[in-house]
């Protein structure tokens, strides 16, 4: 298989063009402009992302290859690439807050078997990243993500249509990017996702009551996602204890897509639903990869 490795030159390369797209190139937004501060205090971050190293060695090859995506002056974002075919969609998927890119070895296989490339990604501080992680740093480097990710799989002659993926705290990148780059994306799925920002970080243990924070200065969910028109699919827990259902629920609902599908899985919770909803939900992934493809 003819996949492109990321070496030294190749970080090198990819640094250069980074530089040259963030001074007015490709990426639409402005990233220095992309400013979550507010939310970057320890009493914020600390309940937030829950970064943990990848222990032991991992060997690439086969249908599996690592990379290492430079982001900012000596800073890397780690991502294995699990390869089905040259041809079949590329799902580039941002996880949950307490997980890491290893911990997919097991699913990315499946998603092989169901016809997708899967490319999960970490955050800085995550698994083999360097960095650490802050909400400002999580929603700019998605956009160099994204533009190193179109570049890799363009100079690798991948072909298949892209698919954002964000489940939890991943559906803030992931509806980031659906946003600015609608056209250039061709469908959207969101596992678990927020639509409030205020209300999770109260669940979650965060007090916000000497904090002039509005919902606002967040992420945004609910609004991206009406930017969103092309094929999107929302899976969300029944019983999900840390992201409620009506959040899943009300994306679906502020969703504007023509071809949009609600998956709930019954009696599952947050941290349950794949196991619980595995059949359910990867023959959704099924269905959804065919609409895209056709």
């Amino acid at each position: 298989m003819n996949i492109p490795r990321c070496d030294q030159r190749c970080l090198e390369n990819v640094c250069e063009v980074a530089i040259r797209k963030l001074k007015g190139g490709n990426i639409m937004a402005d990233i220095s402009q992309i400013d979550y501060r507010i939310f970057d205090k320890p009493e914020i971050l600390n309940y937030l992302f829950y970064p943990r190293r990848e222990e032991g060695s991992f060997r690439p090859g086969g249908d599996v290859h690592e990379l290492q995506i430079p982001v900012d002056d000596h800073v890397t974002i780690g991502a294995r690439f699990y390869h089905a075919q040259k041809s079949a969609p590329t799902i580039l998927f941002f996880h949950g807050n307490g997980e890491i890119v290893a911990d997919y070895d097991e699913i990315g296989p499946i998603y092989i078997q169901t016809g997708a490339n899967f490319l999960p990604v970490d955050y800085r501080g995550y698994g083999r990243s360097t960095g650490t992680p802050t909400v400002t740093g999580m929603m700019r480097d998605s956009h160099v993500i994204f533009e190193y990710i179109s570049d890799w799989l363009d100079e690798g002659d991948f072909t298949g249509p892209l698919i954002i993926m964000g489940r939890s705290l991943g559906s803030a990148p992931a509806l980031e990017l659906a946003e600015q780059y609608k056209d250039r994306i061709d469908g959207l799925i969101i596992d678990s996702g927020f639509a409030y920002l205020l209300p999770l970080l109260r669940l979650i243990g965060v007090s916000l009551s000497r904090m002039d924070i509005t919902e606002e200065d967040g992420c945004r969910n609910i609004e991206k996602i009406r930017t969103f028109e092309k094929p999107t699919l929302i899976i969300h827990a029944q019983f999900d204890h840390i992201i409620p259902f009506t959040d899943g629920e009300a994306l679906y609902g502020a969703c504007v897509s023509r071809n949009k599908r609600f998956l709930m899985i019954p009696e599952a919770d947050h941290n349950t639903i794949f196991m619980r909803g595995f059949r359910a939900y990867m023959s959704a992934i099924a269905d959804f990869l065919q609409l895209i493809t056709g």
